[in-house]
């Protein structure tokens, strides 16, 4: 505990965010500080080692999920941060504003059932040599709950598919289209920046399932994977 403690996670708050709380708690349960950051902040704390951009409906989601958050004032030391070499992680809505501010590829379109989806999945890793995926272990899905009306992701060009780092699957691991949930190209749930390993995006809440309580502690793993790479 005593080590975890010395990791901070900096959890930014956007009008309509609706995450924020479950995040910091999911942070803190698991032995690490948390800090908001408000959307209007000029800088990242110096304390702060991985920022998340937590889920929610970021200025009600107008125009395009992520659209307006883009040009909020924090996203610029977000992209600094990153610039960096800090960790930065978009959860849902977070992953949305990340592809919309053009610091992870491609595009995240409406569902293709064109509906609301909440509804716990599979997911498996498709590699692990990043920041969020390096301490879990190969071959094991993870069950994680997703929440979106706007997570069908699509690739920018050829070249971002090396870009995947979850991709859903059945509960054995098996990447089919029948687990796919929402029509995302190549059943994609998550991917990480091309060219550079410390930006990543995930449609499904890590932080929704991160106490056995909760039905599924299968998310911590990304929060103990964030320590890994950090110690």
């Amino acid at each position: 505990m005593k080590g975890r403690k010395r990791i901070t996670f900096g959890v930014v708050i956007f009008p309509g965010t609706n995450c924020d709380r479950d995040t910091y708690h999911a942070v803190e349960a698991l032995g690490y500080r948390a800090r908001y950051l408000w959307h209007v902040a000029r800088g990242i704390p110096q304390d702060v080692q991985c920022v998340i951009l937590p889920g929610g409906f970021s200025y009600g989601d107008y125009l395009r999920a992520g659209a307006i958050a883009k040009f909020a004032r924090i996203m610029d030391a977000v992209t600094e941060f990153a610039d960096r070499g800090g960790l930065v992680l978009g959860i849902c809505n977070g992953f949305q504003i990340l592809v919309e501010s053009g610091l992870l590829p491609g595009a995240l379109l409406q569902n293709v059932n064109l509906r609301f989806i909440c509804e716990h999945v599979y997911i498996l890793p498709q590699r692990f040599d990043t920041p969020f995926t390096c301490a879990i272990p190969e071959g094991r899905p993870l069950r994680i709950p997703i929440a979106h009306i706007q997570g069908r992701y699509t690739y920018g060009s050829q070249k971002e598919k090396t870009c995947a780092l979850f991709c859903y699957c059945d509960r054995n691991g098996n990447i089919t289209g029948d687990a796919n949930p929402n029509g995302s190209e190549d059943n994609i749930a998550g991917i990480v920046a091309p060219g550079r390993l410390n930006v990543a995006g995930m449609m499904p809440h890590p932080e929704r399932a991160a106490e056995i309580v909760l039905g599924s502690n299968d998310g911590a793993w990304i929060f103990r994977s964030v320590e890994r790479w950090l110690s």
